[in-house]
């Protein structure tokens, strides 16, 4: 018998408050609010990328109510031992552009713990959230992070899209 594989949410940024400026043990666990707002934990997301092949679906809806999507056929978190290191994101298919891709083999970073090598300091506390983020500004994808300039989607074919909200999805 087969198992099925049903879609698991990863992450919901409602409408980019200081929701996700949280501890690396919140982030490692996982946490909700009643508005929506959500995050499943680094150490279940990096316990199901290792045991199954999962895509990542990126649901984005910007300020003026429009919608993007960026899908990456492969996507791997690894373990806390590794600080749960992006490992892998490819394949990406949608109209939002790439912009998840070049944070491949970026450790996970919050404001209590930074991986993110960035030479202007840690951009958990600089943006507000956890997130996995490139040592140049911080990245050009930052789900995680508090509206205003920094809650966007960037990459060369879109620039930068100003978000609403957020919704990451592992699907198979």
């Amino acid at each position: 018998m087969t198992a099925t594989c049903v879609p698991v949410l990863v992450q919901q940024n409602i409408n980019g408050s200081d929701f996700f400026n949280r501890s690396w043990a919140e982030f490692k666990v996982g946490f909700n609010d009643t508005l929506g707002n959500y995050w499943l934990g680094n150490d279940l997301l990096s316990q199901l990328t290792l045991s199954r092949r999962y895509k990542l679906r990126v649901d984005l809806q910007l300020r003026n109510c429009s919608w993007y999507y960026a899908e990456y056929s492969s996507f791997l978190v690894y373990d806390e031992l590794h600080n749960y290191e992006l490992r892998l994101v490819s394949g990406y298919l949608g109209n939002a552009g790439d912009a998840l891709s070049n944070n491949v083999g970026r450790m996970f970073t919050t404001y209590d713990r930074d991986n993110g090598l960035y030479s202007e300091g840690n951009c958990a506390v600089i943006q507000g959230g956890g997130f996995w983020y490139v040592p140049v500004w911080c990245g050009s994808c930052t789900v995680n992070t508090v509206r205003g300039h920094y809650f966007r989607w960037s990459s060369p074919t879109t620039e930068s899209l100003l978000l609403q909200s957020s919704r990451m999805r592992l699907i198979c």
